[in-house]
């Protein structure tokens, strides 16, 4: 007769039991290896218990600034370090998964308890210790302003999965930044039920979504509990009147708390609930829904926040892109219900409002039918809408019309509710005074008011373990974040500099062979046919990065204008190069796919998949490998189409050389001394510059890049490798980090904007009388007018000369304003090649006894010179001459 083994072993194993134990013991032993082949009739979860004595842990785990101290993830990490892994490197999950008898062992170890308790120690401290801002703004000081900060998406962690790519990754940089420095900032977002799209790749190099549902319960986030304790909600209303609950979240971002708002409520219909499901999925109702829901019900949430834990009620609003644009609508709404008109309520939320615009091409811009927006604020029979009681619908939808008045223009609405603007890099703030001018009649582009904050990356977060240990051994153990000054760095050695570039290109090649050969399995090849795929790259090869959004207009392909040539370069038998890709098309973005399936079939095809690798699912854990372990961050968008860039930063951080068309931030840093700049050929035959910028791709790398990275290489990079590599650390390095960029925010946006909308709080009939001034200036605008202008030391046969005092007289009627209501000013400026003072100084020209307006100044330099004299509006409220949009020039 045949015994089955499994079988016997499990009678066996069950025989010994009960013949030692039956007599003692209730417990039914499992016999593994024979029932683990039945299926189950039910199925359920055992999780481990944590200790009360290891409590501190859980504190430490639903803190996500364990994503940025080493100390804290290396903690979790020893607990086990199989489970840590499982868990996707998820403290919290991984707790549920350790075995009780592990967690009797760590209460044993005292070395382990110490550990525990000194991070759960640094927390405290760092929680509450003052940092740069109370520091710079004490407490007394009115006014210190609390921030709201509204984006679509965070890019915390991937076990918060709740972001798509750049502007979530900024987002959460700039709550990490702000954690860092102290400032009391509160971020609003949505929580949502599938998130972005997991990524992977069919046979034919197709891009496939895959969604996974997020259960709240395994994730880092906690309910906001109201005076009873129950899940704190607020409401919104849907059109037909269909109440909407959105339940409160947060997630502890260092010292900022993350609301994160959630429809998926009992409460709510099936279609309300699917609100929240997907970021950026859906059509344009479905958008207009999230984005009230993050507007509307984000602001009345911070409110709800406040109001329940003490916290100090926001002064500063920053809208981080169009999508957050309903807030300033709620707000408006709010202060009319106080009995302020439309126009006075819109003039206090302008004050304390502070608007990002993150696209420099209009098709990034969110724009819906007018008639849409009609709808979704429900206006009932006398014109005020549902959704925003107070709020009168016609008046509110002029705020986003374009000249179009079909098409309702998110950014538009944002400019309009927001007094202080901002791009992200200089090159993208001069694109968007140009893209924007139209909101601003009658002045000049360099005077549209949008200024520019460069974007940067937060260097605890995307700073490698190799690196972080050189910064320290360079500069010791300071906070970098005050650090103006990183020239220690200049003097790392050269095989401190050769070992942690080796170390980290390594991990790359290893972390690059194993999402290759898993990207294979789940395009249907057979494992037997990967042995290749554990060979592909060099460790000891020039490793160039390039990850991005696949859209058009960043040119993943441009690499592949010359495939032969290209071929060669990657095959180069003395001087090889490899190439790492990675990033995701948006579902809805055909040409993105295309270009991406182009890059993979040439990797197949061509004989190179062995030094080019493209990456499904690039997410920040796998970003983190690849910034750091590539020699060389390429980037070549059409420029000016990149607003700003922030991988490459990371890469530089990491000792990583910059290798990009002079775009975004590396426009405004670019320096020979530190990287390479693709030249930018400007044309309107985009075929012509593709061509033509690919070449010059081809020309750096072949004889520039490869050279200079094998020179003289020996055992270490070469020297000139090197000093390009101290070059970028100490140079480019401080100017990138997100700390620079956060107290950019507070100095030059933030304050300025908590002042002005104190100035309301102060007076309150300001908001009143500012609105009356601005309609009367409005009403008498037509009467203003400015003829008669002299130079009066100038005429037709001489020049003046250099130093010469001059006086500029002009006739200039007021009608029925007055010298307080305006500035009567001159613009002199030297004239460039087009006939325009490119940048014209200003000066006030002031009322004479003879009813004229003059002005005296002298001109140091020789040249062509252009004046003119203008009126622009001037009152205390106001923050730029150009808001009003109105002008009088001679």
């Amino acid at each position: 007769m045949q015994v089955d083994r499994g079988l016997w072993f499990c009678f066996a194993v069950t025989r010994n039991f009960f013949a030692r134990f039956h007599e003692k013991s209730s417990v039914i032993p499992l016999c593994v290896g024979y029932f683990g082949r039945m299926k189950p009739t039910n199925i359920v979860t055992v999780e481990s218990v944590l200790p009360e004595e290891l409590a501190p842990l859980r504190e430490l785990a639903f803190n996500f600034r364990w994503t940025w101290r080493r100390e804290t993830q290396d903690l979790f990490r020893s607990i086990d370090p199989a489970a840590f892994a499982r868990s996707g490197e998820s403290p919290l999950r991984m707790l549920s998964m350790v075995r009780s008898s592990r967690f009797q062992e760590l209460l044993r170890d005292d070395s382990f308890l110490a550990a525990m308790r000194l991070e759960a120690q640094e927390l405290h401290t760092y929680l509450s210790a003052d940092r740069w801002f109370q520091r710079t703004f004490p407490k007394g000081e009115a006014p210190v302003p609390a921030v709201a900060y509204f984006s679509m998406e965070f890019g915390i962690s991937p076990t918060l999965p709740i972001y798509s790519g750049g502007l979530g990754i900024l987002a959460g940089d700039h709550l990490k930044s702000a954690s860092d420095l102290g400032v009391p900032l509160y971020g609003i977002g949505l929580l949502y039920q599938w998130g972005y799209f997991s990524q992977s790749l069919n046979r034919e190099g197709w891009q496939q979504e895959n969604y996974k549902l997020n259960d709240p319960a395994k994730m880092a986030v906690k309910p906001v509990k109201d005076e009873n304790g129950e899940q704190a909600t607020v409401h919104v209303n849907f059109p037909g009147g269909e109440d909407v609950t959105v339940a409160l979240w947060v997630a502890e971002i260092g010292r900022i708390p993350l609301l994160l708002l959630d429809t998926n409520v009992e409460a709510n219909s099936p279609e309300v609930r699917e609100t929240t499901d997907r970021l950026y999925g859906g059509d344009h109702e479905h958008r207009i829904r999230q984005e009230i829901v993050l507007g509307i019900a984000g602001v009345r949430a911070v409110e709800r926040f406040c109001e329940l834990t003490g916290a100090p009620a926001p002064q500063a609003f920053h809208l981080n892109e169009g999508h957050a644009g309903f807030s300033g609508l709620e707000r408006v709404g709010q202060l009319m219900r106080t009995g302020l008109s439309f126009d006075a309520a819109l003039g206090e939320v302008r004050a304390g409002t502070v608007f990002t615009t993150h696209t420099p091409v209009p098709a990034g811009i969110d724009r819906f039918a007018t008639q849409q927006l009609r709808t979704y604020l429900d206006a009932d029979e006398h014109g005020m809408s549902r959704v925003i009681p107070g709020l009168p619908v016609e008046t509110a939808l002029a705020l986003g019309q374009e000249s179009d008045p079909s098409t309702f223009n998110m950014a538009h609405m944002g400019f309009r509710l927001a007094q202080r603007s901002n791009g992200v890099s200089k090159l993208h703030g001069a694109v968007s005074r140009g893209m924007f001018q139209e909101l601003y009649p009658g002045f000049d582009v360099p005077e549209v008011p949008i200024t520019s904050i460069t974007n940067g990356v937060h260097r605890r977060t995307w700073l490698s373990g190799p690196m972080d240990d050189l910064y320290k051994k360079a500069m010791g153990d300071v906070d970098m974040a005050a650090a103006a000054d990183w020239s220690p760095l200049a003097r790392l050695s050269d095989d401190d500099l050769t070992s942690a570039r080796n170390e980290l290109r390594g991990e790359l090649v290893e972390m690059a062979r194993e999402h290759v050969y898993e990207s294979w399995i789940r395009r249907g090849a057979d494992p037997a046919e990967l042995a290749w795929t554990r060979e592909i790259l060099d460790p000891n090869v020039l490793t160039i990065g390039f990850a991005r959004r696949v859209s058009t207009y960043k040119r993943l392909t441009l690499m592949l204008q010359d495939p032969e040539r290209f071929r060669r370069i990657l095959l180069n038998e003395e001087r090889p190069v490899q190439f790492v890709i990675a990033g995701k098309a948006h579902p809805a973005d055909r040409p993105g796919k295309e270009f991406m399936q182009k890059l993979v079939q040439f990797a197949d095809d061509h004989g190179v998949r062995h030094r080019i690798a493209f990456l499904p699912d690039y997410d920040i854990k796998m970003a983190l490998v690849l910034v750091s372990g590539s020699d060389v961050w390429m980037n070549n968008p059409i420029r000016p189409e990149e607003a700003s860039g922030t991988s490459g930063m990371k890469a530089v951080l990491n000792g990583g050389l910059t290798f990009s068309i002079s775009d975004g931030w590396w426009d405004e840093m670019a320096t020979d001394e530190a990287g390479w700049t693709i030249p930018t050929v400007e044309t309107s035959d985009r075929e012509y510059r593709d061509r033509l910028e690919s070449d010059a791709l081809y020309d750096l790398l072949e004889n520039q890049i490869a050279p200079l990275f094998y020179e003289q290489r020996g055992k270490g990079l070469s020297q000139g490798w090197l000093q390009k590599m101290r070059n970028s650390l100490v140079q480019i390095a401080p100017r990138v980090t997100a700390t620079r960029m956060v107290r950019d925010y507070v100095e030059q946006l933030y304050v300025p904007a908590a002042t002005a909308a104190y100035e309301f709080v102060k007076d309150a009939g300001l908001a009143v009388s500012f609105s009356e001034y601005k309609a009367r200036v409005a009403d008498a605008w037509p009467g203003v007018q400015v003829s008669d202008l002299r130079l009066e030391e100038a005429n037709d046969s001489a020049p003046v000369t250099t130093g010469e005092e001059l006086t500029l007289t002009a006739q200039v009627e007021l009608g029925a304003l007055s010298d307080s209501d305006v500035v009567v000013e001159a613009a002199v400026g030297a004239l460039n090649d087009e006939g325009d003072m490119a940048k014209p100084s200003f000066i006030p020209l002031t009322r004479q006894e003879n009813g004229r307006y003059a002005a005296r100044f002298a001109i140091t330099d020789p040249g062509n010179y252009g004046y003119t004299v203008r009126v622009v509006p001037t009152h205390p409220a106001l923050m730029s001459s150009a808001e009003l949009g109105m002008l009088a020039r001679a």
